[in-house]
């Protein structure tokens, strides 16, 4: 969950639709009690052992349900250091947490299906009948729709589901006729005006008397919005929907899921966390699986259980493959950028990761799950809790802990997919812990500063929804509990629905409505739950085995990898340098590479060797890190060139005084002419009005058989190129809207579709970051008349027009021929998209190994095999590390400085020779080389 605790359920991976008896079966497996199953290298925990702790969460949530009745109903929250309930308006504001406030009493409807669970069916009767007498839902207040949804919602269905249950059993709520469901569906309607939006992606806030937009609503004017907050209502409205027969709610929600989708970054198949619910573009551009997008991949994964849907089975296995392809690094879990997942995008984990093992485990996919649950073990251990955020070396982030269950839901997880002992002791460890370091007179409370053991006045209602409805469910036989809990699937906060809804009022369309698989080599798509009784056959002590080398993960930095672990640490070993994390600007870094016997040569061609020599580091060990980070680099570039099959296309500035020098990169689009397979398109640029070209253009009279220039934003490119070709333009530019992105730092990307038959658009169509757009800009403000060329790749300059358009000059160099002119400035690219990276890696064990980076812009294939290490295989980088091309490039500058004469070498000459004729040039193109440089 994104923001509050995120509870998540049984989910089966089945790769085949199956007859609803078989989903049902399957998706329940889960929770089948595994006691009789598990690895020698634990003691089994007695049945009177169990009996006493499940005991104790039961005393635990009597303390817990018991004052926040007493205190604070019919508040939303207990406040339990002081004592009260938590008012929305009444307290100081704590900003975006306070929006799950609605003054609609949310622990008491948050708890609702918690106490049948916890077979506490009298205070549920009076629960029930306290929500119909008491919760208003037509407040005046803005809420947001995710935990709106999530918990009130969700709570509702949840306790709605149970009460028909105990019904049917024929003891308790003989009285109850659907109240629960009236209320939902009230509440369903009050959250669809938010989906009022271009995209079909929800607003994040509503206001539950007011809706959206209005004046009185004081909302409606936001314009983004969390993955994770679009994609986490499908369950909830889904089960609305097939409870009441009222298909609207699934209908939007399934509309939301289905705009994400068709937004991913297609390359590496990840989302991100923000994006505009507008225009769709994405906001926030790392992508993870903890805070903002977490849930998205839950739902995925239990909507098809729920509704049968094969297309949200294949999208969660094309997102589960990208994530162990690029985000998990066992045991962590570290956010990439979706454009370039092999980079990290930050050093630090959220807690909210937690929930990810136990969705592995759904998945089927048991040893990465173990991993990550053990290394969260450990971190636990340290600090009794699991810190908000925490590094890499597992320092703590943020130093918070508002009582998140999702570490606790993952540990439930694996022990019935397991049936190992071990994760009971766990959850006796987060017993004992919150009884000792959370409990107060009036609850419990929140840790403030885990470090500290300082607490915070809140008690969230997650942690009663499902803090310990996991761990009583965690210790208790199956005839502990008073239905069987096989036939339901938890929702994201844990509330349970029913899966006999999968085959009730299915009025949706089913139709795969998923496009653009990506061809995926997972064996263990093919696995539902982990069958127990198969997973250990031959080796009990399998989990143990991959715990183990963990145990001591924490005590200093990061892990080495499971098979050195606890050898390094006992060492006093620094920890492997990893090739993705390399910068050559940190001195550190250096030190290690020495360490490890890598050596770092500059070449004087500008290119930079990495070579490693065993004989020449500290240890055999540091000589095996040598070796790996070697490897890890071959990887990377691997990695790389099977990203780059996009080439990209030039935007020459052909008019004077330019003449072709300026080459600038530029991204093309999957419609209009195909630059590759056409003759370029040559003409003078124009901006279009409106500017974003959004609309039909009002001065076409002055893109008339010209190339427009368009901004980026607020509708799709294909609409873009529509408009401007039906104001007679020839070509057209779209210039990216986020001020300071370039190509030398963010990957180029093709402009897609809009999902419709582009085939009417006939004009070219180029992408530009705002760096080079600018310089275009910049241009026409300076002369007025510019003129580009618009190719598959640069041409050479045009000594004819630029004889023509200059008079004679007294300048030596005006007398250069063409030739000459042409040799030496072929490549004036002042924004280098590919600035390839070669890497290589010796063949012979015994003979060193190196790697070479490349910093040049453009490399002849003669160049590319000019490795000074002969008997070497060759790969191509993306220019990824953009510290190491920051260092070569002010070495180039030193260089230059002592020495006049020398050249920029293969990526750009220096301006003033190439513009040596026209001196009042000068000064606006060592402008762009500072800019480059």
């Amino acid at each position: 969950m994104s923001e509050a605790g995120g509870g998540r359920g049984c989910g089966s991976s089945v790769p085949q639709r199956a007859p609803w008896s078989l989903v049902a079966a399957t998706a329940a497996f889960c929770l089948v009690s595994a006691t009789s199953v598990w690895t020698a290298g634990a003691a089994p925990m007695s049945r009177e052992e169990r009996q006493k702790l499940g005991n104790q969460v039961l005393e635990m949530f009597d303390h817990a349900y018991g004052n926040y009745m007493e205190h604070a109903y019919p508040a939303d929250e207990l406040m339990p250091l002081t004592c009260r309930g938590r008012v929305r308006g009444q307290e100081p504001s704590r900003g975006d947490v306070d929006d799950a406030l609605g003054k609609f009493s949310l622990t008491l409807i948050d708890s609702l299906d918690t106490l049948v669970v916890l077979n506490k069916t009298k205070e549920f009767e009076d629960a029930v009948r306290k929500v119909l007498r008491d919760v208003n839902l037509d407040n005046d207040v803005v809420v947001s729709v995710f935990e709106t949804n999530i918990r009130v919602l969700g709570g509702l269905l949840g306790g709605h589901s149970l009460a028909i249950m105990l019904k049917e059993k024929g003891e308790y709520m003989q009285w109850y006729n659907d109240e629960l469901l009236q209320m939902a569906k009230q509440l369903g309607y009050k959250l669809l005006p938010a989906f009022n939006t271009t995209s079909g992606l929800p607003y994040p806030r509503i206001n539950l008397k007011f809706g959206v937009r209005k004046p009185e609503a004081r909302t409606g004017t936001e314009t983004d919005t969390c993955t994770a907050c679009a994609g986490t209502l499908i369950l909830e409205f889904a089960a609305l929907s097939r409870f009441t027969g009222a298909t609207v709610f699934e209908e939007y929600a399934r509309k939301a899921l289905d705009f994400l989708w068709e937004k991913r970054q297609r390359s590496s198949n990840l989302v991100g966390v923000t994006i505009n619910i507008h225009t769709g573009d994405w906001v926030r551009k790392d992508s993870g699986v903890g805070a903002g997008i977490d849930s998205y991949y839950e739902y995925l994964l239990k909507a098809y259980v729920l509704l049968g849907d094969d297309s949200f089975l294949e999208r969660f296995n094309t997102h589960y493959d990208a994530i162990m392809r690029y985000i998990s690094q066992p045991p962590l879990l570290l956010d990439v950028h979706i454009h370039k997942p092999m980079l990290n995008a930050r050093t630090w984990m959220d807690a909210l990761l937690a929930f990810f093992p136990g969705l592995q485990v759904l998945k089927g996919d048991i040893r990465p799950a173990i991993e990550t649950h053990e290394m969260l073990y450990q971190v636990i251990k340290k600090h009794n809790f699991l810190p908000e955020a925490f590094t890499t070396d597992f320092r703590v982030h943020w130093a918070q802990h508002p009582l998140r269950p999702e570490f606790a839901e993952s540990t439930y997880f694996l022990y019935k997919a397991t049936g190992d002992p071990y994760y009971l002791e766990v959850g006796k460890t987060l017993i004992e812990n919150l009884n000792k370091y959370a409990r107060v007179p009036c609850g419990f409370a929140a840790m403030k500063d885990v470090r500290t053991g300082s607490h915070e006045d809140r008690m969230d209602s997650f942690f009663l929804a499902e803090m310990f409805k996991y761990l009583y469910l965690l210790f208790a036989d199956k005839e502990d509990i008073i239905f069987d809990i096989e036939d339901y699937i938890f929702t994201t906060e844990a509330h349970l629905l029913p899966l006999w809804l999968s085959t009730t009022n299915q009025s949706i369309s089913k139709k795969n409505t998923t496009s653009e698989y990506t061809e995926l080599d997972d064996s263990n798509f093919d696995w539902t739950c982990p069958n127990t009784q198969i997973l250990f056959p031959n080796d009990p002590l399998y989990a143990q085995s991959i715990r183990e080398p963990l145990k001591n993960v924490v005590d200093k930095s990061c892990p080495r990898g499971i098979i050195r672990v606890e050898e390094s640490f006992r060492s006093g070993a620094k920890p492997p340098l990893r090739a993705r994390d390399f910068m050559a600007t940190n001195p550190e870094h250096l030190e290690i590479l020495k360490k490890m016997g890598v050596s770092l040569i500059h070449l004087k061609d500008g290119r930079v060797q990495l070579v490693q020599h065993a004989i020449q580091a500290a240890s055999s060990i540091d000589a095996e890190d040598g070796l790996r980070f070697m490897q890890e680099m071959i990887e990377l570039s691997s990695q790389q060139q099977k990203e780059q099959q996009l080439p990209p296309r030039a935007v020459q500035i052909v008019s004077h005084p330019f003449f072709g020098r300026v080459v600038l990169t530029a991204g093309p689009a999957q419609f209009g002419l195909d630059l590759s397979k056409h003759k370029e398109t040559r003409g003078f640029v124009a901006s279009s009005k409106p500017y974003n070209g959004c609309s039909e253009l009002t001065n076409p009279e002055a893109v008339m058989g010209k190339i427009a220039l368009i901004q980026r934003g607020q509708c799709m490119f294909a609409e873009k190129a529509r408009n401007v070709q039906n104001a007679g333009a020839i070509g057209g530019i779209v210039i990216d809207d986020n001020e300071g992105s370039s190509s030398d730092t963010a990957p180029l990307f093709q402009m897609a579709g809009d999902g419709k038959d582009t085939d009417d658009i006939k004009i070219p169509m180029l992408f530009l970051f705002s760096k080079e757009g600018s310089i275009i800009l910049d241009a026409i403000r300076e002369y007025e008349e510019v003129e580009v060329l618009l190719s598959d790749k640069a041409k050479d300059r045009d000594p004819e027009m630029e004889n023509e358009e200059q008079p004679s000059s007294e300048n030596d160099s005006q007398n250069q021929s063409a030739e000459e002119i042409r040799s030496s400035s072929q490549e004036v690219d002042l924004v280098d998209q590919e600035s390839p990276e070669e890497s290589s890696l010796n063949s012979q064990p015994e003979s060193p190994s190196s790697a070479d980076m490349d910093n040049a812009a453009s490399v002849s294939a003669s160049e590319q095999n000019s490795n000074p290490m002969e008997n070497h295989e060759t790969t191509s980088l993306d220019g990824e590390c953009t510290d190491l091309d920051n260092q070569l490039q002010e070495q180039s500058e030193t260089e230059e400085d002592s020495n006049p004469n020398v050249s920029w070498g293969k990526k750009v000459q220096p301006i003033d020779s190439i513009l040596a004729d026209w001196n009042e040039d000068i000064e606006a193109f060592e402008m762009m080389e500072k800019d480059e440089l």
